[in-house]
Formats: C-alpha cells, structure tokens, sequence
C-alpha cells in the first residue's frame, strides 16, 4: 500500500511537523483542522459555532484536495477546549452531515493549538 501526503491551498498549512491529510489505500486521514481562515491565519471568532463552521470548512477542503469530501467522511474526533460547548458545536456540525453522519467521538483535551476552542479530524475514503 502507497502512502501519498496530501497538501490543500485552501486549508490553513500545517503548523508543525505533520502533514494536513494522508491518503494509504483508499483511506484519507486529515490532521486535525482548527477554526482558522486560511488567508489570515487567524481565527474566525472568539465564538464555538464561528470557530466550528470554519474547521469543518477547512477539513472539506483538505478532503477536496485528495479527492473526497464529506460525505465520504466514516469517521471525525471532534475536540473541545471546553465540553460546555458540545451542544453549540453539535447545531453547527449537524449542518455539515444532514444524512448518514459518520461516526464520532468527542473529547475534552485541555488545550488545543493555538487555544483554539474545537478542532475536528476525519478518516475518509476516496470515492471510485
């Protein structure tokens, strides 16, 4: 199996060691992907739902770039600064996966990159 690092112009470039999406097999796997706009490098609020809408943007166009997108999306991590949070990340998200979500796990970490507050990963599969 060939593993083939992707890069995206429209998603925000990594901000260390790591690469923002690999495709191995049919399998996409994306780095997690914070709430910032990519041009500025800079979150887009200081608001969960602001910050929700923009990593599921971004995480869309990381996937568009290997060749898949959201609803090929299996499996997403959703970290949150704060748990409180869930239920207005939840609206936002559910926004972006009408039908058939994937699965999913939600997670409190202590501090994410950048003291983001949600940062949203996914495991997709490119579509034939």
């Amino acid at each position: 199996m060939l593993k083939k690092v992707i890069t995206s112009a429209g998603a925000p470039k990594a901000i260390g060691p790591y690469s923002v999406a690999v495709k191995a097999g049919g399998l996409i796997f994306t780095a997690g992907q914070l709430g910032i706009n990519p041009d500025s490098g800079e979150f887009v609020g200081t608001e969960i739902e602001d910050q929700t809408r923009q990593a599921l943007v971004n995480l869309s166009k990381v996937l568009e770039s290997a060749g898949s997108s959201l609803e090929d999306v299996v499996k997403t991590t959703v970290f949150l600064k704060n748990m409180g949070d869930f239920s207005r990340m939840n609206e936002v998200y559910a926004k972006f996966f009408p039908v058939d979500p994937p699965a999913r796990s939600a997670v409190e970490a202590a501090a994410l990159p950048k003291d983001g507050l949600v940062e949203i990963e996914a495991v997709a599969y490119q579509a034939v």
